[in-house]
């Protein structure tokens, strides 16, 4: 979460926010602006991120910019390219003699 402070949306909360966005893709923004400086100063923190406006809700805002490298969010219908990984093939088993037993089966000598 960044919080925009009394002294408003600075280049320091810019630079916070789009480390985040860059981290998170999707980061809470708490601001403490009165209701007429809650929406300029969410437009400028959008504008100087890239970023889109998700949601507002009261004095939080919620804003997304997508990651230029290994997306994580992925909106209904999209496909998200995937990390291309080596698959690994399970070994056939060996199927057991029948007249083996398990060793769990085992029963322990008597030695009276």
């Amino acid at each position: 979460m960044v919080q925009v402070g009394d002294d408003g949306v600075t280049d320091g909360v810019i630079g916070a926010l789009a480390a985040a966005l860059e981290t998170h893709e999707l980061v809470k923004v708490r601001i403490a602006d009165d209701r007429d400086g809650r929406e300029p100063a969410i437009a400028k923190l959008a504008e100087g991120t890239g970023a889109e406006v998700a949601q507002v809700l009261g004095r939080t805002a919620l804003l997304f910019k997508r990651r230029a490298t290994k997306p994580s969010i992925r909106f209904d219908g999209e496909v998200l390219p995937q990390a291309t990984k080596p698959v690994k093939v399970a070994k056939k088993k060996k199927p057991k003699a029948e007249n083996a037993k398990s060793a769990s089966r085992r029963i322990p000598k008597r030695h009276d």
